[in-house]
């Protein structure tokens, strides 16, 4: 289970790359900034978040080398469902969780039936071919049980909304728990929907009745704004803040690559008010840490409320939405110390535990989850020759072939292979190419220990997988 979770948290990596520079672009072009209407385009990427995700998981759990077809099988499961559940109901809306719940289905139909075959006269089906037509048979009935659950939830989480009105700052404290809590079940946009367009009513100096916090907010009502101040706390301090976790957290070799992702995404959070590209990296792998970061939301919120800072947006937490409001807020400078010190809580808290408990978030991928291997001696190993594409074509041979790999890539010291059959691994004859070890995982799992080389070979190895 803890490898299949860290697998999945891997596979949303794939969609995330592109929420960066969509929700930047989007934020800075909109009609209060820039008005740039055609770069208002890039906002496309958040409204299809649920059909980026079955895609990005379909593929990233497929066992393929070749991942065309997982994705495609994950594209006709989302589209499938969301177009059922409006043909039964179309009020529903499973968001991001429909995504996930597609991307998995998708990938365990493909895995489960990409080598099925079919009679002659139906053969041009079978095959990898087999689960796009079953997908679909498949996410039918899904999409009609979902349409008869669904709105119970829906529903529950509504009526839940409207009991928080009362509570006080433990009310709003549940809201923003909740708010972040309820992501990966795709139910906090029913909550958000209420508090932000339906909670209470307001009367403005032109004898129009507005409802909802934002709405409110923006009106001049004096009361509208507390469920919504917490949020620039999270945006601008407490996500980046995360991001500078998990970037100091990372091991050596993969810090560059890890500063360079929480970077685009922690900016993606302060100026448009995104958390997901760096939430997504961490609210699989770690259920732990995504927990404390639904938890602090809820404190964030309930802190102003305690401390009677009022403050609110038109379009999301971010640090523009902050400024521009500033002036119609109730001691709207205060967030910005509350906010460092949220920022330091949040830092210490995930950097200790990601370092003590050795939370396998981006930057820190165990090598165990392929096995124990001890890097630092194995930096001392050298190969006899430097021919390395010779290497890699006799490795790919005495691992059964471009058709036995379904996945590889590289660690510091080893090839971390991925294979169908492991009975097809030749162990005596890779180490006579060199490699100073083959250590087997398990029946799919194989490492082969190269040294401080390892990258070189695996070039040679992608070119001959790639031909």
């Amino acid at each position: 289970m803890k490898k299949f979770m860290q697998n999945l948290g891997k596979s949303m990596l794939i969609p995330i790359v592109a929420m960066p520079i969509a929700g930047i672009l989007f934020r800075l072009s909109a009609e209060d900034l820039l008005d740039i209407t055609l770069f208002q385009a890039a906002g496309v990427i958040f409204e299809n978040m649920d059909v980026l995700l079955a895609i990005g998981i379909a593929m990233g759990l497929a066992k393929t080398k070749d991942r065309g077809i997982p994705a495609l099988t994950g594209y006709l499961a989302i589209t499938v469902l969301n177009h059922g559940l409006t043909l039964m109901n179309p009020d529903l809306d499973m968001s991001v969780f429909g995504g996930v719940m597609s991307g998995l289905i998708a990938a365990a139909v493909y895995n489960r039936f990409k080598d099925t075959e079919l009679p002659a006269m139906f053969s041009f089906f079978g095959g990898e071919k087999w689960p796009i037509t079953l997908i679909i048979l498949i996410m039918i009935p899904v999409a009609g049980i979902f349409s008869f659950i669904w709105p119970y939830a829906q529903a529950g989480i509504d009526s839940f909304a409207q009991m928080l009105v009362g509570m006080g700052a433990f009310g709003i404290f549940l809201f923003g728990f909740l708010n972040r809590f309820l992501l990966p079940f795709g139910l906090h946009h029913v909550l958000n929907t209420y508090i932000y367009f339906g909670l209470g009513s307001f009367e403005t100096p032109d004898g129009e009745v507005v409802t909802g916090e934002i709405t409110r907010f923006l009106n001049g009502d004096p009361t509208a704004g507390y469920f919504l101040g917490g949020f620039f706390i999270v945006m601008i301090f407490g996500v980046p803040a995360v991001a500078l976790a998990i970037t100091r957290a990372a091991y050596k070799q993969k810090k560059e690559k890890t500063k360079a992702l929480m970077s685009s995404g922690g900016l993606t959070s302060v100026i448009a008010g995104l958390t997901e590209p760096i939430e997504f990296t961490f609210i699989f792998t770690s259920p732990l840490l995504y927990f404390i970061h639904a938890v602090y939301t809820g404190l964030a919120g309930a802190t102003l409320y305690v401390l009677s800072i009022r403050h609110g947006f038109s379009w999301g937490g971010s640090v523009i939405d902050y400024a521009l409001n500033l002036g119609i807020a109730d001691n709207g400078l205060f967030i910005l110390p509350i906010g460092l010190a949220f920022g330091v809580l949040y830092y210490f808290t995930f950097y200790i535990l990601i370092t003590k408990m050795n939370i396998p978030v981006i930057g820190r991928e165990k090598d165990e989850e392929f096995g124990a291997e001890s890097e630092e001696s194995e930096q001392e190993l050298e190969l006899s020759h430097s021919k390395y594409e010779y290497m890699a074509k006799k490795v790919l041979e005495n691992v059964g072939g471009r058709s036995n790999v379904t996945d590889y890539e590289n660690c510091m010291t080893r090839l971390r292979l991925v294979v169908d059959d492991m009975d097809q691994v030749n162990e005596e004859n890779i180490k006579q190419t060199g490699a100073h070890g083959v250590v087997k995982v398990d029946d799919h799992h194989v490492q082969i220990i190269i040294g401080p080389q390892a990258n070189s070979v695996m070039n040679e190895f992608r070119k001959q997988m790639e031909e």
